[in-house]
């Protein structure tokens, strides 16, 4: 897989929350070539987030769709965006192994961290 592309009309906070709140990196930045369109990843080569500058874009309405990251300390992040204000799901536990839960990005893309 390539990329997952996001528009949005919140493309600074959109941006700021696939680089502080999730950690990836920024892999190729068109803002100077006047392109307000960025790509992050964990590493050079990975799968990338493309986000898209676009002021028609309407928040992501959908309970269907999600993109899912993988933390080292699921309490830990749980705890960090509730303490952000971020409306954060109940924590999900189908099995003894599992526990994850979810929070809107900027643009209303449903996030899973693991």
């Amino acid at each position: 897989m390539l990329h997952v592309t996001i528009q949005t009309e919140k493309f600074e906070a959109e941006v700021q929350f696939y680089l502080s709140i999730v950690g990836l990196k920024m892999i190729t930045d068109m803002r100077p070539m006047g392109m307000q369109m960025v790509f992050l990843a964990d590493n050079e080569g990975d799968t990338e987030i493309e986000i898209i500058e676009n002021p028609e874009a309407k928040p992501i309405e959908t309970e269907f769709l999600s993109i899912g990251f993988k933390t080292d300390n699921i309490e830990k992040k749980y705890d960090e965006l509730k303490a952000l204000g971020f409306g954060v799901s109940e924590m999900i536990n189908p099995n003894p192994n599992v526990r994850f839960f979810f929070v809107k990005d900027p643009a209303g893309v449903s996030v899973q961290f693991m």
